[in-house]
């Protein structure tokens, strides 16, 4: 009893002391969260005792889209792995080093021998600026104006200039074709010029002048606004101020109103037809000075031609117009998209027919035309029906023919001036005008 009660006691006496030892420890020893990374990484290196490393060259950046190489493609990546040590016997380990040597002597010949590729590789792929010359800046100024669709803009009003009831006259349509082809180069500039964020997603429009960087978007502006203000200074002042009225409606239309709503709104189409419409109304307001039937039904018959033609190409662009974040019909609405261009299609029919209605063609026009109407409205249909890429390229293409065959057709159907002499439907004082194109 004696000795139990003695160890008790010393027991409790050595509590207090033990207690102190025990914070010491702790507070030397205090386990922390860079404690358990450290044993994190202890155990890690422990598990993972493979003498085998492969050398591989590090990933470059994004490729620059100006500087690429198809040699880039074809680099070699060196793969080197050391064999293990045996321990076993020391014949067989000087021959390991050995063939170690060798293969990293064979290793460093092939990097010597591909470095030069490498370094050379890599300074391509640095962006670099580009320096504009002067041999460049015509090609460059045509692609920002749209060379194609200013020339089919131009045309356009020739046609409505040369289907006026008027005699021609040199001057006025030289002027005329001059200012309309600088109002369409102008707002070509201005839509480049607001739409580079969205063509540098698109495939057909990545290559344009802004989105590569050729030009700077202070010299587009100032091309525009040297092509834009002689360009309705010519038209309001060579021709006649409906003329250049028409021309910076036609500017603001197709830059504030058509452009924003390509990324708002399905309603764009009907918009661009509108400005598509205007340049043959302006080329018989440049003839005749008024703007009447004939002038109105011009640019009806362009107004319906878009859809096929529009339609039918957007359908082939559904994926790029998705990715730019453009809101066509084609990709929000197929169904109407399809509608649409079988509609006008049949509108072109017609408007052929009232064209020698308005005094405008003979009635050979509505027939001789037929066919081409006809033809393109099956294409219409076909498109309507089998949804498909093969059915929207024909109609597309055959839209390209279909306009100034139309055209055509209905200039040589036009009606004399001497038969609307003497019916009296010359505009603007048409028996003045009559004895005027009599005396010799």
């Amino acid at each position: 009893g004696l000795f139990l009660w003695h160890l008790r006691n010393a027991g409790a006496r050595q509590i207090p002391c033990r207690f102190v030892h025990l914070y010491h420890v702790a507070s030397n020893r205090l386990i922390t969260f860079q404690y358990f990374n450290f044993l994190k990484r202890m155990y890690v290196t422990q598990c993972n005792k493979d003498l085998s490393q492969r050398a591989k060259p590090k990933s470059d950046s994004i490729v620059s889209p100006f500087h690429e190489l198809q040699k880039l493609d074809e680099e070699k990546k060196v793969v080197h792995k050391i064999s293990p040590v045996s321990p076993v016997h020391q014949s067989w380990s000087e021959m390991s080093s050995r063939n170690e040597l060798r293969e990293m002597k064979s290793a460093a010949e092939t990097e010597d021998s591909v470095m030069p590729v490498g370094a050379e590789s890599k300074e391509d792929r640095q962006w670099k600026e580009m320096k504009l010359r002067l041999d460049d800046l015509p090609g460059i100024l045509a692609r920002l104006s749209k060379i194609k669709l200013t020339a089919l803009v131009v045309s356009t009003a020739s046609a409505g200039f040369a289907m006026a009831p008027v005699p021609f006259e040199l001057t006025c349509f030289l002027l005329a074709s001059l200012g309309t082809g600088l109002a369409s180069c102008a707002a070509n500039s201005i839509n480049q010029f607001f739409e580079v964020p969205f063509d540098s997603n698109m495939n057909r429009t990545k290559n344009r002048p802004l989105v590569r960087g050729q030009i700077s978007p202070l010299l587009a502006v100032c091309f525009a606004a040297s092509c834009g203000i002689p360009g309705i200074a010519l038209l309001t002042l060579g021709v006649n101020p409906l003329t250049g009225a028409l021309g910076a409606f036609n500017i603001f239309l197709y830059t504030c109103c058509y452009t924003p709503l390509k990324r708002m709104s399905i309603a764009n189409t009907w918009v661009g037809a509108v400005v598509g419409a205007i340049p043959p109304v302006m080329g018989w307001t440049a003839a005749t000075g008024s703007l009447d039937a004939g002038a109105l039904l011009l640019g009806g018959i362009l107004y319906s031609w878009q859809f096929p033609h529009f339609n039918a190409l957007s359908w082939g662009l559904r994926e790029d117009y998705s990715r730019g974040g453009y809101c066509m019909m084609s990709v929000t609405h197929p169904g109407l998209c399809r509608r649409v261009a079988l509609r006008h299609c049949l509108a072109l029919i017609g408007l052929s027919t009232v064209a020698p209605v308005l005094n405008i063609t003979t009635w050979t026009f509505p027939i001789i035309s037929l066919p081409i109407n006809l033809y393109i409205s099956y294409l219409g249909f076909r498109f309507y029906r089998d949804a498909d890429r093969s059915s929207s390229r024909k109609l597309f293409f055959c839209s390209l023919w279909h306009l100034p065959m139309l055209l055509l057709v209905m200039f040589t159907c036009k009606k004399s001036i001497l038969e609307k002499e003497d019916k009296g439907d010359l505009p603007g004082g048409g028996h003045e005008m009559a004895m005027e194109i009599r005396l010799p």
